[in-house]
């Protein structure tokens, strides 16, 4: 689930940003397996985001355009380049870790010459890894991910593992805000029983997929005490149990 609008603030709780008819379409399939809707079920879906036909057939044909979805027989399924955006996504919900050793995976950018837009885009893959800057260039975090760095990653960095001589939940304590994202995580939990409507409930849900994705996701013994991670995840994981239940229902009762 995304948004890409401009952020208002939400009484009593975090700021959230109210959905274009894009995220609202971008957002059920996101979460949609597999990631396709035909058109018909598609349209029933939006009414109960306060979205008219010719909003969504508009923004429909906009995405299309700009690639973000293709055609198929019946309606519409999320692009290739869409899907890993999907994947990442699922993984911020069910991330896969392993028992911590100590080790910490150490990125140290070695390219030169690269203009500005390449060392953003760099800095945007790295912290989509889930790594954290201590220093312009070198970035790491605990070894905990069951996940490989990618190979590419060679054409621009070495890559290793180290053990720093500072404490473990002091570095990360400096690496990450930890304390920030605890907050706002529990003031989206706090939200989430009085979100009624679902243009409300998408719309908070929205944000809270992108909290998680900004979740370092680190060893346990690292993280302060009392950690909303969990919570959070569990929270969507059971709103996106129900509306995938209410895609199922659709789509096959058609």
């Amino acid at each position: 689930m995304r948004s890409d609008d401009p952020a208002e603030p939400a009484p009593d709780g975090p700021r959230l940003r109210p959905l274009s008819a894009r995220s609202v379409v971008l957002s059920l399939l996101l979460g949609t397996h597999p990631p396709e809707l035909p058109a018909r079920e598609l349209g029933q879906l939006v009414e109960s985001f306060d979205l008219g036909g010719s909003t969504l057939r508009a923004a429909l044909s906009r995405m299309v355009a700009a690639g973000d979805l293709r055609r198929t027989d019946t309606g519409y399924r999320l692009s290739d380049r869409l899907l890993e955006r999907q994947r990442r996504q699922d993984e911020s919900v069910q991330p896969r870790t392993r028992p911590w050793d100590g080790d910490w995976e150490l990125v140290v950018v070695t390219a030169t010459g690269r203009g500005p837009a390449e060392r953003a885009e760099l800095r945007t893959r790295l912290t989509t890894l889930r790594l954290a800057e201590l220093r312009e260039g070198v970035w790491l975090r605990p070894a905990n991910l069951d996940r490989p760095l990618p190979a590419a990653l060679d054409e621009v960095a070495e890559r290793g593992t180290t053990r720093p001589a500072r404490p473990a939940a002091e570095l990360a304590g400096r690496l990450w805000p930890l304390d920030a994202w605890a907050d706002e995580a529990r003031a989206l939990l706090g939200q989430v029983g009085r979100s009624g409507r679902p243009a409300e409930r998408l719309t908070l849900f929205a944000a809270v997929v992108r909290h998680l994705l900004a979740d370092p996701v680190l060893p346990p013994s690292l993280l302060p005490a009392h950690w909303p991670g969990d919570a959070l995840r569990a929270a969507y994981a059971e709103y996106r149990r129900k509306l995938e239940g209410e895609v199922r229902s659709l789509v096959g009762g058609s």
